[in-house]
Protein backbone atom coordinates (compact mmCIF):
# COMPACT_ATOMS: atom_id res chain seq x y z
CA UNK A 1 0.00 0.00 0.00
CA UNK A 2 2.84 2.38 0.87
CA UNK A 3 4.48 1.79 -2.52
CA UNK A 4 1.18 2.52 -4.29
CA UNK A 5 0.74 5.80 -2.42
CA UNK A 6 4.31 6.80 -3.22
CA UNK A 7 3.79 5.91 -6.88
CA UNK A 8 0.59 7.98 -7.07
CA UNK A 9 2.38 10.94 -5.50
CA UNK A 10 5.32 10.53 -7.86
CA UNK A 11 3.06 10.44 -10.92
CA UNK A 12 1.12 13.52 -9.88
CA UNK A 13 4.35 15.34 -9.01
CA UNK A 14 5.83 14.29 -12.33
CA UNK A 15 3.06 15.79 -14.43
CA UNK A 16 3.52 19.09 -12.63
CA UNK A 17 7.30 18.93 -12.90
CA UNK A 18 7.49 18.09 -16.59
CA UNK A 19 5.73 21.32 -17.53
CA UNK A 20 8.10 23.52 -15.51
CA UNK A 21 10.26 26.14 -17.24
CA UNK A 22 13.75 24.92 -18.10
CA UNK A 23 16.93 26.92 -17.90
CA UNK A 24 18.82 25.47 -20.82
CA UNK A 25 16.22 26.00 -23.56
CA UNK A 26 16.85 29.67 -24.25
CA UNK A 27 19.66 30.77 -26.53
CA UNK A 28 21.41 34.12 -26.06
CA UNK A 29 19.44 37.07 -27.42
CA UNK A 30 20.17 40.72 -28.04
CA UNK A 31 19.69 41.42 -24.33
CA UNK A 32 22.81 42.64 -22.54
CA UNK A 33 22.19 40.37 -19.54
CA UNK A 34 24.04 37.09 -19.78
CA UNK A 35 24.53 33.97 -17.63
CA UNK A 36 25.42 30.30 -17.91
CA UNK A 37 23.15 27.37 -17.08
CA UNK A 38 23.85 27.58 -13.34
CA UNK A 39 22.15 30.97 -13.12
CA UNK A 40 24.49 31.95 -10.27
CA UNK A 41 26.45 34.71 -12.01
CA UNK A 42 24.20 36.90 -14.22
CA UNK A 43 26.06 39.98 -15.46
CA UNK A 44 25.63 42.85 -17.87
CA UNK A 45 27.74 42.40 -20.99
CA UNK A 46 28.45 44.94 -23.72
CA UNK A 47 26.67 42.95 -26.43
CA UNK A 48 26.08 39.40 -27.66
CA UNK A 49 27.06 38.75 -31.26
CA UNK A 50 26.50 35.58 -33.25
CA UNK A 51 29.46 34.14 -35.08
CA UNK A 52 28.10 33.09 -38.46
CA UNK A 53 30.86 33.72 -40.99
CA UNK A 54 34.63 33.79 -40.62
CA UNK A 55 34.98 37.39 -41.76
CA UNK A 56 32.29 38.64 -39.36
CA UNK A 57 33.99 36.82 -36.47
CA UNK A 58 37.29 38.38 -37.48
CA UNK A 59 35.64 41.81 -37.55
CA UNK A 60 34.22 41.34 -34.05
CA UNK A 61 37.70 40.63 -32.69
CA UNK A 62 39.20 43.55 -34.63
CA UNK A 63 36.53 46.01 -33.40
CA UNK A 64 36.85 44.85 -29.80
CA UNK A 65 40.61 45.31 -29.89
CA UNK A 66 40.27 48.82 -31.33
CA UNK A 67 37.64 49.77 -28.74
CA UNK A 68 39.55 48.32 -25.79
CA UNK A 69 36.83 45.76 -25.03
CA UNK A 70 37.19 42.18 -23.85
CA UNK A 71 35.93 39.20 -25.88
CA UNK A 72 34.41 36.09 -24.29
CA UNK A 73 33.52 33.01 -26.33
CA UNK A 74 30.33 31.02 -25.67
CA UNK A 75 28.85 27.78 -26.92
CA UNK A 76 26.09 25.99 -25.02
CA UNK A 77 27.12 27.70 -21.74
CA UNK A 78 27.36 24.52 -19.65
CA UNK A 79 30.69 25.62 -18.19
CA UNK A 80 29.39 27.00 -14.92
CA UNK A 81 32.08 29.31 -13.60
CA UNK A 82 31.91 32.34 -15.88
CA UNK A 83 34.13 30.73 -18.51
CA UNK A 84 31.96 32.08 -21.35
CA UNK A 85 31.47 35.73 -20.38
CA UNK A 86 32.74 38.73 -18.46
CA UNK A 87 31.29 42.04 -17.29
CA UNK A 88 31.02 44.58 -20.15
CA UNK A 89 32.66 42.15 -22.58
CA UNK A 90 31.53 41.29 -26.09
CA UNK A 91 30.21 37.73 -25.97
CA UNK A 92 30.81 35.86 -29.21
CA UNK A 93 28.09 33.21 -29.46
CA UNK A 94 29.52 30.47 -31.71
CA UNK A 95 26.47 28.18 -31.88
CA UNK A 96 25.51 29.47 -35.35
CA UNK A 97 28.97 28.70 -36.75
CA UNK A 98 28.12 25.04 -37.18
CA UNK A 99 28.63 23.70 -40.70
CA UNK A 100 30.07 20.31 -41.65
CA UNK A 101 32.93 21.21 -44.01
CA UNK A 102 34.61 17.97 -45.02
CA UNK A 103 34.16 14.24 -44.44
CA UNK A 104 36.58 11.49 -45.46
CA UNK A 105 35.10 8.02 -44.99
CA UNK A 106 38.34 6.21 -45.81
CA UNK A 107 40.52 8.28 -43.48
CA UNK A 108 37.73 8.37 -40.89
CA UNK A 109 38.01 12.13 -40.40
CA UNK A 110 35.53 14.97 -40.32
CA UNK A 111 36.11 18.73 -40.38
CA UNK A 112 33.49 20.97 -38.79
CA UNK A 113 33.03 24.55 -37.72
CA UNK A 114 33.52 24.87 -33.97
CA UNK A 115 29.87 25.61 -33.20
CA UNK A 116 28.75 22.25 -34.53
CA UNK A 117 27.46 19.90 -31.85
CA UNK A 118 28.33 16.26 -31.37
CA UNK A 119 24.75 15.49 -32.33
CA UNK A 120 25.35 17.23 -35.69
CA UNK A 121 28.38 15.01 -36.22
CA UNK A 122 26.62 11.81 -35.15
CA UNK A 123 23.70 12.49 -37.47
CA UNK A 124 26.13 13.00 -40.35
CA UNK A 125 28.45 10.01 -39.84
CA UNK A 126 26.06 7.37 -38.51
CA UNK A 127 24.86 6.22 -41.98
CA UNK A 128 28.49 5.51 -42.90
CA UNK A 129 29.11 3.18 -39.97
CA UNK A 130 31.43 5.59 -38.18
CA UNK A 131 31.36 7.02 -34.66
CA UNK A 132 33.04 9.57 -32.42
CA UNK A 133 36.00 8.42 -30.31
CA UNK A 134 35.70 10.79 -27.33
CA UNK A 135 32.99 13.22 -26.23
CA UNK A 136 30.97 14.05 -23.14
CA UNK A 137 28.14 11.76 -22.04
CA UNK A 138 25.66 14.12 -23.70
CA UNK A 139 25.83 15.14 -27.35
CA UNK A 140 24.41 18.67 -27.02
CA UNK A 141 27.75 20.44 -26.61
CA UNK A 142 29.70 22.28 -29.28
CA UNK A 143 33.00 20.95 -30.55
CA UNK A 144 34.78 24.19 -29.68
CA UNK A 145 33.38 24.14 -26.16
CA UNK A 146 34.37 20.51 -25.68
CA UNK A 147 37.90 21.27 -26.85
CA UNK A 148 38.13 24.25 -24.52
CA UNK A 149 37.48 21.99 -21.50
CA UNK A 150 39.34 19.00 -23.01
CA UNK A 151 36.33 16.77 -22.41
CA UNK A 152 36.32 13.07 -21.65
CA UNK A 153 33.63 10.39 -21.77
CA UNK A 154 32.71 6.74 -21.34
CA UNK A 155 35.23 5.13 -23.67
CA UNK A 156 38.03 3.46 -21.73
CA UNK A 157 40.29 2.74 -24.72
CA UNK A 158 40.93 6.36 -25.69
CA UNK A 159 42.12 9.25 -23.54
CA UNK A 160 40.77 12.78 -23.37
CA UNK A 161 39.34 14.66 -26.34
CA UNK A 162 42.74 16.13 -27.23
CA UNK A 163 43.81 12.66 -28.42
CA UNK A 164 41.21 12.74 -31.22
CA UNK A 165 41.78 16.32 -32.46
CA UNK A 166 44.02 16.30 -35.52
CA UNK A 167 44.17 20.02 -36.21
CA UNK A 168 42.23 23.29 -36.05
CA UNK A 169 42.31 26.87 -37.29
CA UNK A 170 42.62 29.60 -34.68
CA UNK A 171 41.80 33.31 -34.87
CA UNK A 172 44.31 35.04 -32.62
CA UNK A 173 44.13 38.36 -30.77
CA UNK A 174 46.30 40.00 -33.44
CA UNK A 175 43.71 39.16 -36.10
CA UNK A 176 45.78 36.45 -37.75
CA UNK A 177 44.31 33.02 -38.49
CA UNK A 178 46.76 30.15 -38.10
CA UNK A 179 46.67 26.39 -38.56
CA UNK A 180 47.41 24.45 -35.37
CA UNK A 181 48.36 20.78 -35.02
CA UNK A 182 50.93 18.60 -33.28
CA UNK A 183 53.39 19.55 -36.02
CA UNK A 184 52.42 23.17 -36.76
CA UNK A 185 52.20 25.81 -34.02
CA UNK A 186 52.55 22.86 -31.67
CA UNK A 187 52.74 24.91 -28.47
CA UNK A 188 49.25 26.31 -29.03
CA UNK A 189 47.83 22.85 -29.67
CA UNK A 190 48.41 21.92 -26.04
CA UNK A 191 47.28 25.31 -24.73
CA UNK A 192 44.02 25.71 -26.67
CA UNK A 193 42.84 22.18 -25.89
CA UNK A 194 41.76 22.74 -22.32
CA UNK A 195 42.39 26.48 -22.72
CA UNK A 196 38.91 27.82 -21.87
CA UNK A 197 38.73 30.21 -24.81
CA UNK A 198 41.67 32.32 -23.67
CA UNK A 199 43.97 31.96 -26.69
CA UNK A 200 41.62 32.84 -29.53
CA UNK A 201 38.56 31.73 -31.46
CA UNK A 202 38.59 28.12 -32.64
CA UNK A 203 37.23 28.17 -36.20
CA UNK A 204 37.40 24.80 -37.95
CA UNK A 205 38.37 21.48 -36.36
CA UNK A 206 39.52 18.22 -37.94
CA UNK A 207 38.51 15.23 -35.80
CA UNK A 208 39.61 11.59 -35.98
CA UNK A 209 36.65 9.18 -35.99
CA UNK A 210 36.40 5.43 -35.43
CA UNK A 211 34.22 2.50 -36.46
CA UNK A 212 30.75 2.22 -35.02
CA UNK A 213 30.37 -1.00 -33.02
CA UNK A 214 27.61 -3.09 -31.52
CA UNK A 215 27.79 -3.66 -27.76
CA UNK A 216 26.13 -5.93 -25.24
CA UNK A 217 25.41 -4.34 -21.87
CA UNK A 218 26.38 -5.98 -18.58
CA UNK A 219 25.34 -4.41 -15.27
CA UNK A 220 26.43 -5.65 -11.85
CA UNK A 221 25.85 -4.58 -8.24
CA UNK A 222 28.75 -4.30 -5.81
CA UNK A 223 30.10 -2.58 -2.74
CA UNK A 224 32.43 0.39 -3.21
CA UNK A 225 35.44 -1.46 -1.75
CA UNK A 226 35.16 -4.09 -4.51
CA UNK A 227 35.18 -1.62 -7.36
CA UNK A 228 38.91 -1.07 -8.00
CA UNK A 229 39.71 -4.79 -8.17
CA UNK A 230 36.67 -5.41 -10.36
CA UNK A 231 37.64 -2.61 -12.72
CA UNK A 232 41.24 -3.73 -13.09
CA UNK A 233 40.37 -7.40 -13.56
CA UNK A 234 37.05 -7.39 -15.42
CA UNK A 235 37.26 -4.13 -17.37
CA UNK A 236 40.82 -3.00 -18.13
CA UNK A 237 42.14 -6.51 -18.72
CA UNK A 238 39.16 -7.51 -20.86
CA UNK A 239 39.65 -6.18 -24.39
CA UNK A 240 36.00 -6.92 -25.16
CA UNK A 241 34.93 -4.10 -22.81
CA UNK A 242 34.92 -0.84 -24.76
CA UNK A 243 32.94 1.52 -22.53
CA UNK A 244 32.22 1.67 -18.83
CA UNK A 245 30.00 3.61 -16.45
CA UNK A 246 29.35 3.34 -12.71
CA UNK A 247 27.19 5.04 -10.12
CA UNK A 248 27.54 5.13 -6.36
CA UNK A 249 24.56 5.75 -4.16
CA UNK A 250 23.84 9.16 -2.64
CA UNK A 251 20.70 7.86 -0.92
CA UNK A 252 20.72 8.06 2.90
CA UNK A 253 20.21 4.28 3.12
CA UNK A 254 23.36 3.42 1.14
CA UNK A 255 25.36 6.65 1.21
CA UNK A 256 28.58 6.25 -0.80
CA UNK A 257 28.64 2.48 -0.29
CA UNK A 258 26.39 0.68 -2.79
CA UNK A 259 27.29 0.78 -6.48
CA UNK A 260 26.26 -0.59 -9.81
CA UNK A 261 28.52 -0.73 -12.87
CA UNK A 262 27.65 -1.07 -16.53
CA UNK A 263 30.11 -2.46 -19.05
CA UNK A 264 29.57 -2.17 -22.80
CA UNK A 265 31.13 -5.25 -24.37
CA UNK A 266 31.67 -6.07 -28.03
CA UNK A 267 28.71 -8.11 -29.25
CA UNK A 268 29.46 -11.44 -30.86
CA UNK A 269 27.93 -10.37 -34.19
CA UNK A 270 29.71 -7.33 -35.64
CA UNK A 271 28.42 -7.72 -39.20
CA UNK A 272 26.97 -4.74 -41.03
CA UNK A 273 23.58 -6.44 -40.97
CA UNK A 274 23.60 -6.70 -37.16
CA UNK A 275 24.79 -3.11 -36.81
CA UNK A 276 22.08 -1.79 -39.12
CA UNK A 277 19.39 -3.49 -37.05
CA UNK A 278 20.31 -1.31 -34.07
CA UNK A 279 21.92 1.85 -35.46
CA UNK A 280 18.89 4.12 -35.69
CA UNK A 281 19.88 7.07 -33.53
CA UNK A 282 17.75 7.23 -30.41
CA UNK A 283 16.21 10.33 -28.87
CA UNK A 284 15.58 11.14 -25.23
CA UNK A 285 12.97 8.83 -23.77
CA UNK A 286 11.01 9.14 -20.51
CA UNK A 287 12.80 12.41 -19.77
CA UNK A 288 9.88 13.53 -17.62
CA UNK A 289 10.39 10.51 -15.38
CA UNK A 290 14.07 11.28 -14.81
CA UNK A 291 13.27 14.94 -14.22
CA UNK A 292 10.62 14.43 -11.58
CA UNK A 293 12.63 11.76 -9.77
CA UNK A 294 15.47 14.26 -9.61
CA UNK A 295 12.93 16.78 -8.36
CA UNK A 296 11.93 14.46 -5.52
CA UNK A 297 15.60 13.91 -4.72
CA UNK A 298 16.19 17.62 -4.36
CA UNK A 299 13.50 17.89 -1.67
CA UNK A 300 13.25 14.57 0.17
CA UNK A 301 15.57 11.89 1.50
CA UNK A 302 12.99 9.27 0.55
CA UNK A 303 13.15 10.75 -2.95
CA UNK A 304 16.88 10.03 -3.06
CA UNK A 305 16.19 6.46 -1.89
CA UNK A 306 13.51 6.03 -4.56
CA UNK A 307 15.71 7.44 -7.33
CA UNK A 308 18.55 5.07 -6.42
CA UNK A 309 16.23 2.06 -6.23
CA UNK A 310 14.68 2.81 -9.62
CA UNK A 311 18.00 3.62 -11.31
CA UNK A 312 19.61 0.42 -10.10
CA UNK A 313 16.59 -1.70 -10.95
CA UNK A 314 16.33 -0.24 -14.44
CA UNK A 315 19.97 -0.80 -15.39
CA UNK A 316 20.04 -4.32 -13.96
CA UNK A 317 17.11 -5.16 -16.23
CA UNK A 318 19.04 -3.96 -19.30
CA UNK A 319 21.57 -6.81 -19.04
CA UNK A 320 22.10 -8.30 -22.48
CA UNK A 321 20.66 -5.36 -24.40
CA UNK A 322 22.31 -4.54 -27.71
CA UNK A 323 23.30 -0.93 -28.38
CA UNK A 324 25.59 0.78 -30.87
CA UNK A 325 28.53 2.98 -29.93
CA UNK A 326 26.79 6.05 -31.31
CA UNK A 327 23.73 5.38 -29.18
CA UNK A 328 25.75 4.79 -26.00
CA UNK A 329 27.00 8.33 -26.59
CA UNK A 330 23.48 9.75 -26.90
CA UNK A 331 22.54 9.95 -23.24
CA UNK A 332 19.54 11.96 -22.16
CA UNK A 333 20.31 15.65 -21.92
CA UNK A 334 17.05 17.48 -21.29
CA UNK A 335 16.86 16.16 -17.74
CA UNK A 336 19.83 18.45 -17.03
CA UNK A 337 17.62 21.47 -17.68
CA UNK A 338 16.31 22.81 -14.39
CA UNK A 339 15.15 26.19 -13.19
CA UNK A 340 13.69 27.28 -9.90
CA UNK A 341 13.33 30.66 -8.22
CA UNK A 342 15.20 29.58 -5.11
CA UNK A 343 17.79 26.97 -6.11
CA UNK A 344 19.84 25.55 -8.95
CA UNK A 345 21.90 22.48 -9.86
CA UNK A 346 25.67 22.68 -10.16
CA UNK A 347 28.30 20.11 -11.06
CA UNK A 348 31.61 19.25 -9.49
CA UNK A 349 34.03 16.64 -10.79
CA UNK A 350 36.93 15.03 -8.97
CA UNK A 351 39.64 12.77 -10.34
CA UNK A 352 41.21 10.20 -8.04
CA UNK A 353 43.82 7.51 -8.84
CA UNK A 354 42.04 4.18 -9.24
CA UNK A 355 44.04 2.46 -6.49
CA UNK A 356 42.98 5.21 -4.06
CA UNK A 357 39.24 4.85 -4.69
CA UNK A 358 38.08 2.93 -1.60
CA UNK A 359 40.12 4.99 0.87
CA UNK A 360 39.05 8.15 -0.91
CA UNK A 361 35.36 7.25 -0.58
CA UNK A 362 35.81 6.58 3.15
CA UNK A 363 37.33 10.03 3.66
CA UNK A 364 34.80 11.75 1.42
CA UNK A 365 31.93 10.06 3.28
CA UNK A 366 33.36 11.22 6.60
CA UNK A 367 33.43 14.82 5.40
CA UNK A 368 29.97 14.80 3.83
CA UNK A 369 28.16 13.16 6.75
CA UNK A 370 29.15 16.22 8.80
CA UNK A 371 28.07 18.74 6.16
CA UNK A 372 24.75 20.01 4.86
CA UNK A 373 25.20 19.37 1.13
CA UNK A 374 22.28 18.40 -1.09
CA UNK A 375 24.10 15.78 -3.16
CA UNK A 376 21.80 14.27 -5.80
CA UNK A 377 23.92 11.94 -7.92
CA UNK A 378 27.46 10.67 -8.50
CA UNK A 379 28.47 9.12 -11.81
CA UNK A 380 31.88 7.49 -12.18
CA UNK A 381 33.96 7.16 -15.35
CA UNK A 382 37.53 6.21 -16.15
CA UNK A 383 40.14 8.57 -17.60
CA UNK A 384 43.52 7.39 -18.83
CA UNK A 385 46.67 9.22 -17.80
CA UNK A 386 47.17 12.05 -20.26
CA UNK A 387 49.38 15.04 -19.48
CA UNK A 388 49.68 16.43 -23.00
CA UNK A 389 47.36 19.40 -22.37
CA UNK A 390 49.04 22.09 -20.27
CA UNK A 391 46.02 22.15 -17.95
CA UNK A 392 45.79 18.36 -17.72
CA UNK A 393 43.59 16.80 -15.03
CA UNK A 394 44.66 13.18 -15.58
CA UNK A 395 48.09 12.89 -13.98
CA UNK A 396 47.55 9.15 -13.55
CA UNK A 397 44.92 6.62 -14.55
CA UNK A 398 41.94 8.09 -12.73
CA UNK A 399 38.35 7.51 -11.78
CA UNK A 400 36.34 10.64 -12.54
CA UNK A 401 33.49 11.29 -10.10
CA UNK A 402 30.84 13.67 -11.45
CA UNK A 403 28.75 15.13 -8.60
CA UNK A 404 25.34 16.74 -9.14
CA UNK A 405 24.63 19.18 -6.31
CA UNK A 406 21.54 21.25 -5.60
CA UNK A 407 22.21 24.60 -3.92
CA UNK A 408 20.45 27.88 -3.18
CA UNK A 409 20.88 30.98 -5.32
CA UNK A 410 21.76 33.46 -2.60
CA UNK A 411 25.32 34.58 -1.87
CA UNK A 412 25.12 32.99 1.58
CA UNK A 413 24.04 29.63 0.14
CA UNK A 414 26.76 29.79 -2.52
CA UNK A 415 29.31 30.51 0.19
CA UNK A 416 28.07 27.49 2.16
CA UNK A 417 28.42 25.25 -0.90
CA UNK A 418 31.86 26.69 -1.61
CA UNK A 419 33.01 25.82 1.91
CA UNK A 420 31.99 22.17 1.47
CA UNK A 421 33.47 21.99 -2.04
CA UNK A 422 36.83 23.23 -0.77
CA UNK A 423 36.82 20.47 1.85
CA UNK A 424 36.04 17.88 -0.83
CA UNK A 425 38.85 19.22 -3.00
CA UNK A 426 41.25 18.97 -0.06
CA UNK A 427 40.30 15.31 0.37
CA UNK A 428 40.83 14.76 -3.36
CA UNK A 429 44.23 16.41 -3.35
CA UNK A 430 45.27 14.42 -0.27
CA UNK A 431 44.71 11.27 -2.34
CA UNK A 432 46.81 12.48 -5.26
CA UNK A 433 43.79 13.58 -7.25
CA UNK A 434 42.60 16.63 -9.10
CA UNK A 435 39.36 18.45 -9.91
CA UNK A 436 37.76 19.66 -13.15
CA UNK A 437 37.95 23.35 -14.01
CA UNK A 438 34.73 24.02 -16.01
CA UNK A 439 32.53 24.44 -12.95
CA UNK A 440 31.93 27.11 -10.31
CA UNK A 441 35.26 28.65 -9.21
CA UNK A 442 34.86 27.46 -5.65
CA UNK A 443 38.44 26.19 -5.35
CA UNK A 444 41.04 28.42 -3.75
CA UNK A 445 43.98 29.65 -5.78
CA UNK A 446 46.29 27.35 -3.80
CA UNK A 447 44.06 24.36 -4.57
CA UNK A 448 44.08 25.28 -8.24
CA UNK A 449 47.88 25.48 -8.31
CA UNK A 450 48.24 22.12 -6.54
CA UNK A 451 45.78 20.38 -8.83
CA UNK A 452 47.28 21.98 -11.94
CA UNK A 453 51.04 22.37 -11.38
CA UNK A 454 51.51 23.83 -14.89
CA UNK A 455 48.94 26.59 -14.32
CA UNK A 456 51.63 29.27 -13.95
CA UNK A 457 53.07 28.22 -17.30
CA UNK A 458 49.55 28.39 -18.77
CA UNK A 459 48.97 31.96 -17.63
CA UNK A 460 52.44 33.07 -18.76
CA UNK A 461 51.72 31.65 -22.22
CA UNK A 462 48.34 33.38 -22.22
CA UNK A 463 50.02 36.75 -21.85
CA UNK A 464 52.64 35.81 -24.43
CA UNK A 465 50.03 35.11 -27.12
CA UNK A 466 47.51 37.74 -25.95
CA UNK A 467 49.49 40.51 -24.27
CA UNK A 468 46.50 42.87 -24.10
CA UNK A 469 44.33 40.13 -22.57
CA UNK A 470 41.70 40.59 -25.28
CA UNK A 471 40.17 37.16 -24.68
CA UNK A 472 38.85 37.23 -21.17
CA UNK A 473 36.41 35.56 -18.78
CA UNK A 474 35.66 35.21 -15.07
CA UNK A 475 37.69 32.00 -14.78
CA UNK A 476 40.80 33.86 -15.97
CA UNK A 477 40.03 36.81 -13.71
CA UNK A 478 39.75 34.54 -10.69
CA UNK A 479 42.87 32.44 -11.10
CA UNK A 480 45.37 34.36 -13.27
Amino acid sequence: MKRILILLFVISYGFAFVFSVTKGGDEPTSSTMFEDVSGLMPVKVQKILEGKEEESIRQVVKDAKEQGLKVSIAGKRHSMGGHTYYTDAIVLDMTSYNKILNFDVNEKTITVQSGATWNDIQQYINPYGLAVKVMQSQNIFTVGGSMSVNAHGRDIRYGSLIDTIRSFRLLQANGQIIHVSREENEELFYLVNGGYGLFGVILEVEIQLTEDELYTTKTKEMNYDQYTDYFKREVLENEQVRMHLARISTSPQHFLTDMYVTDYMLAADQTSVALEEHNELKSDEMTWLTKFLLGLSRSYDWGKNLLWEMQESYFLKTNGNLVTRNNVMRSESKFLEYEDESDTDVLQEYFVPIEQFADYMDDLREVLTEEDLNLINITIRYVQEDETAVLSYAKKDMFALVLLINQGLSKEESAATQSVVQKMIDVTLDHGGSYYLPYMPYATKDQMREAYPRSEEFFIQKRKYDSDELFYNFFYEEYK
